[in-house]
C-alpha cells in the first residue's frame, strides 16, 4: 500500500504535539497492515465528507483520508481533532 500524504495533511502534521505524532506513527503503522483494524476505529464519514474515511490517533484525533485505486494507494487529506470535519 501506498500512501500519499496531502500537503494540508503535511501542514497539520508538523503542527501537531510530538507526542500526538508518535501516536500517529504507531496508528499508521497499524493501518499499513490493516486498514480495518479494530484498533483504528476506520468509518465512513458523513455530510460533505461522505467521500472519506477517517482513523482514530489517540482519543481526540483523526486522519482523514481516502482509497484509490482499488485500495492500493491510500491518500491521507488531513490530521486534527474532531474540528477538521467542519
Amino acid at each position: 500500500m501506498k500512501i500519499i500524504y496531502g500537503p494540508k495533511f503535511e501542514k497539520k502534521y508538523k503542527r501537531l504535539p510530538s507526542d500526538i505524532k508518535n501516536i500517529a506513527v504507531k496508528q499508521e503503522a497499524i493501518f499499513r497492515k490493516n486498514p480495518f483494524n479494530s484498533k483504528l476505529n476506520t468509518h465512513k464519514l458523513k455530510g460533505k465528507l461522505k467521500e472519506f474515511l477517517s482513523f482514530s490517533v489517540g482519543y481526540r484525533y483523526r486522519i482523514v483520508f481516502e482509497f484509490i485505486k482499488n485500495k492500493e494507494i491510500v491518500y491521507f487529506h488531513s490530521i486534527g481533532n474532531h474540528d477538521i470535519y467542519d
